[in-house]
Order: C-alpha cells, then sequence, then structure tokens
C-alpha cells in the first residue's frame, strides 16, 4: 500500500470516529469517551502523515511508534464505547474491523523499520 493511500485511509479514519463522537449520547462519560478517542484517532492520522516525512529513519521509526500505539489506544476507546453500550454492535464491528488492520499494518511496519535499522548496524 503507497503511504498516500495510508495517509488517505487514516485520515477518513479519523473522520469516521468524529462522527462517531458527534453521534454518541450526551451523557459524562460517553462525552469523556468521545474526546479520547478522537485524540487518539486523529493523532493516528497526524502522526502517520508526520511519519511520511520523517528526515531520518529514526524519527520514521520513533514516529511509527507513536502510531502504533495511538491506533491500538482507539481500538481500546472503541471497546468501552461499545462495553459501555454507548455504541450498537454493527457501528463498532465496522469501526473495529478499520482500526484492527490499522494497528496490524503500523505495527508490522514500526517492527520492519526497527529491524532494518538493527540489521544495518550490524
Amino acid at each position: 500500500m503507497l503511504s498516500q493511500e495510508l495517509i488517505d485511509r487514516t485520515k477518513m479514519f479519523a473522520l469516521q470516529i468524529i462522527g462517531l463522537a458527534d453521534s454518541l449520547p450526551t451523557k459524562r462519560s460517553a462525552e469523556i469517551l468521545a474526546k479520547q478517542i478522537i485524540r487518539s484517532a486523529t493523532s493516528v492520522s497526524a502522526n502517520y502523515r508526520a511519519a511520511c516525512r520523517a528526515q531520518s529513519t529514526s524519527e520514521f521509526i520513533a514516529k511509527m511508534h507513536d502510531v502504533h500505539e495511538e491506533a491500538d489506544e482507539t481500538q481500546h476507546w472503541l471497546e468501552l464505547l461499545y462495553d459501555s453500550k454507548s455504541i450498537p454492535k454493527m457501528q463498532f464491528e465496522t469501526l473495529w474491523k478499520e482500526a484492527s488492520e490499522l494497528t496490524a499494518i503500523f505495527t508490522a511496519s514500526y517492527a520492519t523499520a526497527r529491524r532494518n535499522k538493527n540489521n544495518k548496524k550490524k
């Protein structure tokens, strides 16, 4: 997958999460979770974009670390929203699938970049 495709995909995911947050019930717990999930999902998008512009391998690896952590955190907030009955199962499953795929992509990319950097040192 090209980096521009992932930039677009992470941006679309962030927009979907923003839409989700805007549709949540107006109860205190949902408002708090909405803020958290918006922060993590938009951070995935912003940090991946920054990783694509990294000036060094070390900077790329650091940004990819942030991306994969934020993607995983977004999954956590989705779980809490679903388990607290703030979002319906169908909406959860759709967003969960995308969050899982993004997390897997970024975790693998981060691990590969670290491995490649370590192999160059040897």
